[in-house]
């Protein structure tokens, strides 16, 4: 959560830092700062609220050419200009930005105020500034190794100070940072999307790691001195996709965009002529992929989601048992890890803390790990002992929607590799090979029916509750259908299995709570139909999603969407657009900030 962003370079800093932030938004935050120094003076600019805010704040013709910014998610602290960093020492002469929990910053702050320092804030993160300030002898390298040793916790920190200009000293460990390698000028981040406007050439520093940087050098070294060496990579991207094309927010552009980024997860990873699938990622052998006996998936969130379908496709496709634990749990339940277990952590950022604490636990007690995400170079996939990257492209909208479709096809794609080394043949792998392969032309025909999903979003926008009910694979469907909807719209919204709503739910059923029923042409039709009857009988609204052609669901619903016809277990692929649909169109006419909701952060790198 949270962003930082530092420029060494000819330039102004100000505005540099200041638009970093701004395509650091996406993070989430609630407040934001820079630090820069000019003539000798450490000029710290910070406001509550959004960008534009601090933009405003900012003094006409603030000059220097390196400086730092920072945009605060609220966790020790509330949300005010004094609590925003960067967060300064007591005389001005040093400022640093964090991102992060320090764990121990109660018992620093208290020998800190022995020696007479003077805190201003409520935050955690103001103790770093002290505490390097203290340590400080004329090298801030020196003095920000000295101080990391010291802290426990999570951190991504950057510091300048006033004694040594053009020079940033960033220290990591558990909070992404990026160096940006320039020409003439360098830049550090905790995203590469902040830097890409300036270059696409990047070094990802490592836990334990300290790089301190001017405009034209660098250095890696751990807190021991210990030179690293680490070579440059190449962004795979282009600054045009993290704009919005016309598309009035991410979140839209993100959606329509699925057809074209389910293709991109595929893309090579399928042979015809064996009806089954490659990925060269994992990093198995074909007799270890044989004897896989069980498969884990550890996740959070829309990821866990995610899993949740993988599971039943595992176990229905492949005949492997399978299940989906919540990252934050698993890793504080002492797992049992079981020989020839094989487990997945997936997560688009490739950063979020419960997931890369859970499978570095996992690892620990001696399980092989495989990563699925979205961002190349993240600690995840870096950690991971294999994987997967889904290639969806970058994903700025904090509710997340093609990286879901993405991880389910490289769910859908192990799944094919696995069944085709058990059990299926040729021509059944074949004909689901095929038909995955029809999956984004069908997601493009349900986008294309985005007004009439529209309509109906308009007609429930006034609910305070909403249940959404699935069964078998469809089940997390409906769990993530309900998610999207809190967190962009804010109505209450509840996932269910549509056979348990006789065990509780159905007490909340009234005129002014819509159910939504996810209804496929599968064995569990008629039964999903008994459960929609028994909310009408209650005066409930029920909303049907069912397969184009059913007609019965019109006689029984008040609003039915369709989706085009296919393999019940690709059903959710089609299942869950008009659940994104459904919640952005419903946000919007609730006049929520769709891209940005409330209280939410993208990448969640604290426990």
């Amino acid at each position: 959560m949270c962003g930082i962003i530092g420029y060494c370079g000819p330039k102004p800093a100000a505005p540099i830092l200041v638009e970093g932030l701004k395509r650091l938004e996406y993070r989430g935050y609630d407040s934001a700062g820079i630090g820069v120094l000019e003539n000798d003076v450490l000029h710290l600019v910070k406001r509550a609220g959004k960008i534009n805010d601090l933009r405003n704040a900012l003094p006409d013709g603030l000059g220097g050419s390196f400086g730092i910014g920072h945009t605060r998610w609220a966790t020790h602290g509330g949300v005010t200009d004094r609590n925003a960093h960067p967060h300064a020492d007591g005389r001005g002469n040093l400022c640093i930005a964090h991102n992060g929990i320090i764990e121990n910053y109660t018992a620093l702050k208290r020998n800190l105020e022995t020696k007479g320092y003077e805190f201003r804030s409520e935050t955690d993160s103001e103790v770093i500034a002290h505490l390097i300030a203290d340590l400080y002898d004329g090298d801030l390298e020196r003095a920000v190794k000295s101080a990391v040793r010291l802290l426990k916790g999570t951190y991504g920190i950057v510091a300048m100070h006033r004694s040594e200009p053009g020079v940033l000293v960033g220290a990591r460990n558990g909070s992404p940072l990026v160096l940006g390698v320039g020409h003439g000028e360098m830049l550090l981040a905790s995203d590469v999307t902040a830097m890409l406007e300036h270059t696409k050439q990047v070094i990802y520093i490592e836990d334990g790691e300290v790089v301190r940087m001017t405009a034209d050098d660098h250095r890696t070294t751990d807190t021991r001195d210990n030179r690293i060496d680490r070579s440059v990579e190449t962004i795979g991207w282009d600054l045009e996709e993290i704009e919005k094309n016309g598309f009035d927010h991410y979140m839209e552009k993100e959606i329509f965009e699925q057809p074209e980024s389910i293709r991109r997860a595929m893309q090579g990873r399928l042979d015809p002529d064996t009806a089954t699938s490659h990925l060269g990622g994992l990093n198995m052998t074909n007799r270890e992929l044989l004897d896989i006996e069980r498969v884990k998936v550890i996740a959070a969130g829309t990821s866990y989601h995610a899993g949740l379908v993988a599971s039943y496709l595992l176990e229905s496709l492949a005949r492997l048992p399978a299940g989906a634990e919540l990252a934050s749990e698993l890793r504080y339940r002492n797992p049992i890890v079981e020989r020839n277990n094989l487990y997945f952590a997936v997560s688009q950022s490739g950063e979020t803390a419960d997931t890369l604490y859970a499978m570095r636990e996992i690892q620990r007690k001696g399980g092989r790990v495989l990563g699925i995400c979205n961002v190349v170079g993240a600690t995840i996939p870096r950690e991971s002992d294999g994987g997967v990257y889904i290639h969806s492209g970058p994903e700025i909208a904090v509710a997340s929607t093609k990286a879901f479709t993405s991880q389910l096809t490289a769910f859908y794609l192990f799944a094919l590799l696995i069944a085709r080394k058990r059990d299926m043949s040729y021509s059944a792998g074949l004909s689901f090979m095929r038909e995955l392969e029809r999956i984004p032309e069908k997601v493009q025909v349900v986008l294309d029916r985005a007004a009439a999903i529209r309509e109906i979003a308009k007609k429930y926008a006034g609910a305070q509750s909403f249940l959404f009910l699935g069964r078998g694979i469809n089940y997390a469907v409906a769990l993530e259908g309900a998610l999207k909807l809190k967190e962009i719209s804010y109505i209450h919204a509840e996932g269910y299995s549509a056979a348990e709503i006789k065990h509780g739910p159905i007490a909340l059923i009234n005129e002014e709570t819509p159910s939504l029923f996810i209804v496929p042409d599968d064995a569990l039709r008629d039964k999903i139909i008994s459960n929609m009857k028994e909310v009408k009988a209650r005066n409930g609204k029920v909303i049907a999603l069912g397969v184009d052609g059913d007609n019965e669901l019109a006689d029984i619903a008040d609003d039915v969407m369709f989706v085009p016809s296919t393999n019940e277990l690709l059903s959710p692929f089609l299942t869950v657009i008009p659940m994104q649909l459904l919640s952005y169109y419903t946000a919007l006419e609730r006049g929520c900030n769709v891209d940005q909701p409330r209280n939410l952060a993208k990448s969640v790198t604290v426990e």
